[in-house]
């Protein structure tokens, strides 16, 4: 098993630090914490002046034990961490989501399991469902589920860059750094 703070200091690398670039939606972030998930975090001093431990901290609690990826993390800690940093950049709902389009999509049309829900809450059943299917498929199974959450995840930055034409200018960096194929 992954130790998550392993993941947050290669997570928090990948963000970098301060930022107030006009362009992006987030406006200010420090080591990728937007000052709205600061303050909701209860966060009060300077997005500056934010400390990387309170980053920390509201990337574990907000991105991976509010939305379950810690308990991903005991049957797959690679798809745990994808997840992870999928929902820090995109939101953990829709990180959520990906996983189950994807579990759905790998599932030989019900042969293999039943559909889950697509709700974006990795709750009880997502995860019956994704450990079935790492049973049946392996770790072959663990890499082709990683494609299809970066197949979903790619695809996204590119419909997000077509309903946003700002949004262009980040793209070959979310895909440069977030997808990995």
């Amino acid at each position: 098993m992954t130790d998550i703070d392993t993941m947050l200091d290669s997570l928090i690398e990948r963000e970098g630090g301060y930022s107030d670039d006009p362009a992006d939606l987030g406006g200010e972030t420090n080591y990728g914490i937007t000052e709205e998930v600061a303050r909701q975090s209860g966060y009060e001093g300077s997005m500056k002046s934010m400390p990387v431990e309170v980053a920390r901290e509201i990337y574990r609690q907000k991105y991976w034990i509010d939305p379950n990826f810690d308990k991903v993390n005991t049957a797959s800690p690679d798809i745990a961490e994808e997840l992870l940093d999928t929902g820090v950049n995109m939101g953990p709902g829709i990180a959520g989501k990906f996983l189950q389009q994807a579990l759905n999509a790998l599932n030989s049309g019900g042969a293999k399991y039943p559909d889950v829900t697509v709700d974006g809450v990795v709750g009880p059943q997502t995860l019956k469902t994704l450990r079935t299917y790492l049973d049946l498929r392996n770790t072959q199974g663990e890499e082709v589920m990683l494609k299809a959450l970066n197949c979903l995840q790619g695809a996204r930055y590119i419909e997000i860059s077509e309903t946003r034409p700002q949004n262009e200018r980040f793209v070959y960096g979310w895909l440069k750094h977030r997808i990995q194929i």
